[in-house]
């Protein structure tokens, strides 16, 4: 990986990771592209890159960030479900991980489920997360545990099923992100010092340039994402996962095979 590519991988990560398209997905694909999706260190950097969009997520809602002990233990019990399946299908997620055609159906499927969403559930006003709530959210979020479905739209889409207005799951789906990323870097990097990996100095620049990079850009996509949301709700979200799904599913299978080289 050079820092041009380093540099692209968080500007995709920073943009795609709060919004409902799979922030994983697309690094799959743009990797791929780069040839480099296979490498070790290219499975660590989409992984470490998440903590800058994390702090993104503190510094935008610092003063609501320290709140009642009440509220953490709620996260505490949607970050269970995470922990415990992220455990037990580790070496299955990592497989899923090298296949662009997982990614694009899941884009697709995804895509109509999106373009419903705001029919079914758009009118949910709720703004009191109970913790019987935040355990459903943290088990829909383990759906993104299949690359291209998107942690932020199945965690989002699992508040509104609980009569959650759109702006309230969408900021507990920010505020969840922090444990997630948090606890799935600490495990990656684990693995990676486990399989007898060391950074080089070159490799420590490369994270530090993408965590910085996808904290700008993620700053951006976060404020931006709030009220676009409010205004139009997700179709459009759909339509795009739709047309992207269907235009990997083109490429690999009548231009150029997408390989993991």
């Amino acid at each position: 990986m050079d820092i041009l590519q380093a540099i692209i991988l968080a500007i995709i990560e920073g943009i795609t990771e709060f919004l409902p398209v799979s922030s994983t997905g697309h690094m799959i694909i743009a990797s791929s592209f780069f040839g480099i999706a296979q490498d070790d260190f290219t499975k660590l950097f989409t992984i470490v890159i998440q903590l800058g969009t994390i702090l993104s997520v503190v510094v935008l809602y610092f003063k609501r960030f320290f709140q009642t002990l009440d509220f953490y233990f709620k996260l505490f019990v949607a970050f269970i479900p995470a922990v415990i399946f992220g455990l037990l299908l580790s070496d299955f997620i990592d497989d899923l991980l090298e296949n662009p055609i997982t990614v694009a159906i899941s884009l697709i499927i995804g895509g109509f489920l999106l373009l419903k969403v705001d029919d079914w559930f758009g009118n949910s006003n709720e703004t009191d997360i109970s913790y019987l709530t935040a355990l459903k959210i943290g088990l829909f979020q383990c759906l993104a545990m299949i690359p291209g479905v998107s942690r932020s739209g199945a965690s989002i889409v699992g508040g509104m099923t609980q009569k959650l207005s759109r702006t309230t799951a969408a900021e507990f789906s920010f505020f969840l992100a922090i444990p997630t990323m948090l606890g799935a870097t600490l495990k990656k990097s684990y693995d990676y010092h486990k399989a007898g990996f060391e950074l080089t100095n070159d490799q420590i620049n490369l994270l530090i340039i993408g965590n910085v990079v996808g904290f700008i850009v993620a700053m951006i996509a976060i404020k931006s994402f709030i009220g676009f949301l409010q205004k139009h709700g997700f179709k459009i979200f759909g339509y795009y996962r739709i047309i992207a799904g269907a235009a990997i599913l083109f490429i690999h299978f009548f231009i150029q095979k997408l390989t993991i080289i």
